[in-house]
Formats: structure tokens, C-alpha cells, sequence
């Protein structure tokens, strides 16, 4: 009989169990719906492995860890997660958070297959045990720029805090639009932002911001000055993806492009998933949930193939083929980025229907 995976919590230290550890945002100030569904995916895989008879024979067990994207404490759950003996780590949202944990990670010769986390610098310098789903913020990012080109939109204005990530995705943005006619003008979040955006004569403002501030307060200033009328608010970073952005902003939540990484058209997979997601969410799962049950599933069948070890694992990177909920998963190196690289899921740029905010329209893919 199948051993049921462990409630939970509960962390076996007697080498029953195959262990994996998971950075996960849940405490505020990280994103705490992002990591709830990104837990919501890891578990629910989990779950599937075991009762599929587990890793060998053994349960696979989860033992997660709040980074609540904190750098220095997503380090100390890395030495402690790998002083417990997990075999590799999942998970985690924030890119800078991601980061460090990439970073210290590889120094300790611990796998890591980073879910969500977009930063084309994961690491500055090239990465034997870090693996990532997640698409590079430059490849997404440059199809969200083509989007905004196709839609007329040349004259782009950002609101950007401080931050590693945003600055990383002003550079983008620019480096893509400058040599087809672009521009890109970065307004100052300490004054006022409308009356800047009128200055700069854009016709579409990107929120490179955070949620829910100062991001929601940008939203609503701007969907009531009458100036503004005609604007375009964009979020690339996918803040709209959740149900807490529809209901902060109403109707104003609607109409703000951003991407996500699903296909147009889920397999039978993924489909399955996105029910059983559902379910145990009671709501639509985003696209994070979808990475967190893919990351599972790829490290199953890596520690089913090719042992337990933390060097088999590394050693395995490049030799992934594993069918997930958004496509064939597989690794290799690309160009400017130093981890092994799934090139690339699906990306889409959509918004919230104005007619219907709770359904998502897809307004471009690449």
C-alpha cells in the first residue's frame, strides 16, 4: 500500500521520505496570493507523486519555508533546508529573493529549479545546480513591447520603484523600443504622477510597481483625471493576474494588458490541473500555480530516472524531457543567462474583460 504524503508541516527526519524544499512567499511583505498559489501547485503535485507510489518507494515530502521576500532570511531557509538533507529546492516568486537563493544554493552544491522568478541575472555567473521554469524577464518582457508597438503605443511612460527587477525591465523595454521609434520616460513617484504623464504626452503608462501600493493608488488617479482619458495602463509583471487586484480596483482593474505564461489552449494535462486547482483554491488558479505543480513534477521524474543525490540531480539538467501542464519541459543553456533554462513556456499578454472583469481576454501571444 502507497503511503499517504505527510500533513502539511511534518517534517521526517529518519530517511523515510524523499524531501524537498520550498521557498515560498506567505507572510507579507512578499506577495502573499503569489505564494499561496505557487504552494496551492507545489502541493498538489506532491500529492500526485505519492499517490503514484511516491520516489522509489518512498513518500515525497515538501518542507517549506517563508521567505516572505526577505533576501537574508530566503538564505538562512537555504542553510537550513539543506542541513535538514533535502534533495533540491523549489519554488519561489520574488526575483531578487530568488537570486540569493540561486546564489547560495549552487555555492552549497544544492539543486534548485526555480519556479517563477523572471531575472535574466538569477546568477552572475554561470550555474551548475539552478534550473528554472520560468521564462527570462527579456524574453517576456520584448514580446510585451511588440505588443505595445502593435497597438500604436510609442511613447511609453513607466512608474517605477526602486528595485533590481524594475530597473532590469526599464532597460528592456527601452533597449526593444529605442531602435523601432519607441520611448520610454520614467515618471518620478514622488510627485505627481498625473500631471507628469500629461507632460509627457504618453500614451500609455506601465505600472512597474507593487501591489497593492503603490500600484492600486496609480490606477485610481489615473482612471479619474479626465486628461487621461484615453491612456493606456499596462502592467507587465502581471500584477492583474490575481483576484485581490479585481477587488481593489472594480471596474478600473479592467483593461490593464499583462502577461501571463499559459497557452492559448490547455492539454489534457493542464487541464486536468486547472481543475484540480480550482478546487483546492476556490478560484481560477493563476499561471504561478501552473509553475508550481510543473516544478514538482519535473524534479519527481529527475529523482525517479536518475537517484536522490544532489550531484545526479545536477548532473541531470540538461537531459529533462518531461511533459507538463504548458508543454515539453526541457533544459539547455541560452545566451546572457547562466542557469539551465526552459526556452521557452508559453507567453501571453492579457487583460481583465471590461464587460466581464472576472474573464481574462488574450490580447497577443509569442
Amino acid at each position: 500500500m502507497n503511503k499517504p504524503p505527510s500533513p502539511a508541516g511534518v517534517e521526517r527526519t529518519d530517511g523515510s521520505s524523499v524531501r524537498i524544499g520550498a521557498l515560498v512567499p506567505l507572510t507579507r511583505p512578499g506577495w502573499v496570493e503569489a505564494g499561496r498559489h505557487l504552494l496551492a501547485g507545489l502541493e498538489l503535485a506532491v500529492r500526485e507523486v505519492n499517490e503514484a507510489g511516491g520516489i522509489a518507494g518512498k513518500p515525497l515530502d515538501l518542507v517549506v519555508r517563508d521567505t516572505a521576500a526577505d533576501p537574508q532570511r530566503a538564505v538562512a531557509a537555504v542553510d537550513e533546508l539543506a542541513r535538514l538533507g533535502v534533495a533540491a529546492l523549489a519554488g519561489e516568486y520574488h526575483s531578487v529573493v530568488a537570486r540569493v537563493a540561486a546564489v547560495r544554493a549552487d555555492a552549497l552544491g544544492l539543486p534548485f529549479l526555480c519556479s517563477s522568478a523572471v531575472l535574466d541575472a538569477l546568477t552572475e555567473q554561470p550555474a551548475a545546480c539552478v534550473a528554472r521554469l520560468a521564462p527570462a524577464q527579456s524574453h517576456g518582457w520584448r514580446i510585451y513591447a511588440d505588443f505595445l508597438l502593435g497597438a500604436g503605443h510609442r511613447r511609453i511612460a513607466v512608474a517605477a520603484q526602486p528595485s533590481l527587477y524594475w530597473a532590469s525591465g526599464v532597460r528592456i523595454l527601452r533597449d526593444h523600443l529605442a531602435p523601432r521609434g519607441g520611448t520610454v520616460t520614467e515618471l518620478d513617484l514622488g510627485a505627481a504622477v498625473c500631471d507628469e504623464l500629461v507632460g509627457a504626452r504618453a500614451t500609455a503608462l506601465l505600472l512597474l510597481a507593487g501591489h497593492p501600493e503603490p500600484a492600486v493608488s496609480i490606477v485610481k488617479s489615473v482612471r479619474r483625471d479626465r486628461r487621461l482619458a484615453d491612456i493606456m495602463i499596462g502592467a507587465p509583471a502581471g500584477q492583474p493576474e490575481f483576484a485581490t487586484w479585481a477587488t481593489s480596483l472594480g471596474d478600473d482593474g479592467a483593461a490593464i494588458p499583462f502577461l501571463r505564461y499559459l497557452p492559448e489552449r490547455l492539454g489534457p494535462l493542464g487541464a486536468w490541473v486547472e481543475t484540480a486547482l480550482r478546487e483546492r483554491l476556490a478560484e481560477a488558479p493563476s499561471f504561478v500555480a501552473f509553475e508550481g505543480y510543473d516544478t514538482i513534477t519535473v524534479l519527481a521524474e529527475v529523482l525517479r530516472s536518475y537517484g536522490t543525490d544532489r550531484a545526479s540531480i545536477t548532473e541531470s539538467w540538461p537531459r529533462v524531457s518531461v511533459e507538463g501542464t504548458r508543454g515539453q519541459i526541457r533544459f539547455s543553456r541560452t545566451p546572457g543567462i547562466h542557469v539551465w533554462q526552459w526556452a521557452w513556456p508559453p507567453v501571453q499578454v492579457v487583460d481583465r474583460d471590461p464587460a466581464r472583469p472576472d474573464s481574462l481576454r488574450i490580447l497577443h501571444t509569442g
